[in-house]
């Protein structure tokens, strides 16, 4: 049973396609027809997905080093 969703496929002047999913606001492009619709796929889950928060552990674990301009910003209010 079909979604209902609307997909456009555009041919780009400069060569390559467009696709866009016109219910979500997701584009993604490629340089055949095949390959835009795949990338739009990717992009709609990526868009849709739902994760979890990123914590400070997490930050630590992965080696991303602390922002000490955040930790001022509650002084300035």
């Amino acid at each position: 049973m079909s979604s209902g969703r609307e997909i456009r496929l555009i041919e780009e002047d400069e060569g390559g396609w467009s696709a866009i999913d016109e219910d979500l606001g997701v584009a993604s492009c490629g340089d055949t027809r095949k390959e835009a619709l795949e990338m739009l796929d990717e992009a709609v889950a990526l868009h849709t997905e739902v994760g979890e928060a990123v914590t400070d552990e997490d930050s630590d674990e992965v080696g991303v080093p602390d922002v000490p301009w955040f930790d001022d910003a509650d002084e300035t209010t």
